[in-house]
C-alpha cells in the first residue's frame, strides 16, 4: 500500500461504526511507590500517590476503535451496582453510548485493580463474577444487539470475550447468525472457554497459548511450520475465513483465502503487555470493514500492539503514532 493509500484508509476509519460486544470491566490502578519491606509478610509496602480508573475488557477495545476516528457501541451485562454505575460514567466520559449496556440485579461488575510501583507492576486484585449470564439476559442482549444493528448499521461486529459469562454459546450463535443476515463481517478476541462456538466467523484472533489451548497441541514459539499446520488445524474445525495469530516476540501470522503472511515483531521498549490484544484486534476489525488485503490488515496490528506495549498499564492506541509507523512502511 502506498502512502496515498495509507491516508485514505485512516481517513475511511472514522466513517465506520463498529459494535463491540463482550466482557467490560473497570481497570483501577494505584499507582505509588516502594521504600519498604513490611514488617507483618515479606512483601513490599506501597505507598500510594495517586489512583485512576479507566475502561477495561471490551470497553478498551472502544476506546482504541474511537482512538483510531470510529464510532464504537459496546453491548455488555454490567451489574447493578455501585462499580457498574462508575462504568457507565467512564464511558460517558470517554464519549461512547451506554445504550448498549444491560444491567443485572445478579450479577457483580468486574474491577481489576493494578498496583503499580515506578513501572513496576507489583500485583492485581480482581473482584469478578464469571459465571454465564442467564437466559433473560442472553435474550435481553441480543435482543440489544438487534436494535443497535438496525439504527447503527455497522461495518464491522467484534466478539471480544475475557470468560466473564456475557459471550455464551447461545448468544455467540445469535450474533453470528444476526451478522450473517446483515452481511456484516465478525471478528473475534477468543479465550479458552468457548474457543470453537465462534464457527463461521469472518476473523479468528487467538495468540499463541490461547492457540495452543483451544487445539490441544503443542506449538514451539518460534517455529512458523508448526504455526501454520496449526492455522490449518483451526479452520478445518471452526470454519473461520481469516486467521491472525499473535506470536509476542515472533511477530504475527495471518492466512486466508489464497495467502498467508508471517510477520516479524519490530524492537520495542516493552513497559507493559496488557492489552495490547484489544488494541490489535481493534486495528484488524477497521481493517476487515474496510476489505484491505491481509498483509495490510496483519502489518497495523502487529504495528499497534507493539506500540501500546512501550506505555505501562492498559492504554488505547495513539492514531498518530500508528499512522506514522504506517506511512513509514508504505510505499512512495
Amino acid at each position: 500500500m502506498n502512502r496515498a493509500d495509507t491516508l485514505q484508509a485512516f481517513d475511511r476509519f472514522a466513517a465506520t461504526s463498529a459494535l463491540v460486544v463482550g466482557d467490560v470491566m473497570v481497570d483501577a490502578y494505584l499507582w505509588g511507590r516502594v521504600d519498604r519491606i513490611s514488617p507483618e509478610a515479606p512483601v513490599p509496602v506501597v505507598h500510594v500517590t495517586d489512583r485512576s480508573e479507566r475502561l477495561g475488557g471490551a470497553a478498551n477495545v472502544a476506546l482504541n476503535l474511537r482512538a483510531l476516528g470510529a464510532a464504537p457501541v459496546v453491548v455488555s451485562v454490567i451489574g447493578d451496582d455501585p462499580q457498574g454505575r462508575r462504568l457507565a460514567e467512564l464511558f460517558s466520559e470517554n464519549g461512547i453510548a451506554t445504550d448498549g449496556l444491560v444491567r443485572s440485579a445478579s450479577r457483580r461488575t468486574t474491577v481489576k485493580t493494578r498496583v503499580i510501583s515506578g513501572h513496576q507492576h507489583i500485583v492485581r486484585v480482581d473482584e469478578e463474577q464469571e459465571g454465564d449470564i442467564d437466559r433473560s439476559e442472553e435474550q435481553a442482549l441480543l435482543e440489544r444487539v438487534a436494535a443497535l444493528i438496525a439504527s447503527h448499521r455497522p461495518g464491522v461486529i467484534v466478539l471480544e470475550d475475557y470468560n466473564k459469562g456475557v459471550l455464551t454459546e447461545a448468544v455467540i450463535r445469535g450474533i453470528v447468525s444476526l451478522a450473517r443476515t446483515h452481511g456484516i463481517p465478525t471478528a473475534v478476541d477468543p479465550k479458552k472457554r468457548n474457543f470453537f462456538a465462534y464457527a463461521g466467523v469472518d476473523l479468528f484472533k487467538p495468540n499463541l497459548k490461547e492457540l495452543r489451548e483451544g487445539l490441544k497441541v503443542e506449538i514451539p514459539a518460534g517455529d512458523a511450520e508448526a504455526v501454520r499446520t496449526a492455522a490449518a488445524m483451526l479452520e478445518d474445525r471452526l470454519g473461520n475465513r481469516i486467521s491472525l495469530i499473535t506470536l509476542s516476540e515472533h511477530g504475527v501470522y495471518v492466512h486466508g483465502p489464497g495467502e498467508e503472511h508471517l510477520l516479524p515483531a519490530h524492537r520495542r521498549t516493552i513497559a507493559d503487555v496488557s492489552g495490547a490484544g484489544d488494541t490489535v484486534i481493534s486495528v484488524a476489525a477497521l481493517c476487515l470493514a474496510q476489505g484491505m488485503d491481509l498483509r495490510t490488515l496483519a502489518d497495523w496490528s502487529n504495528l499497534a500492539g507493539g506500540l501500546v506495549c512501550e506505555h505501562v498499564g492498559v492504554v488505547p492506541v495513539d492514531r498518530e503514532a500508528l499512522l506514522q509507523e504506517c506511512l513509514l512502511q508504505a510505499r512512495p
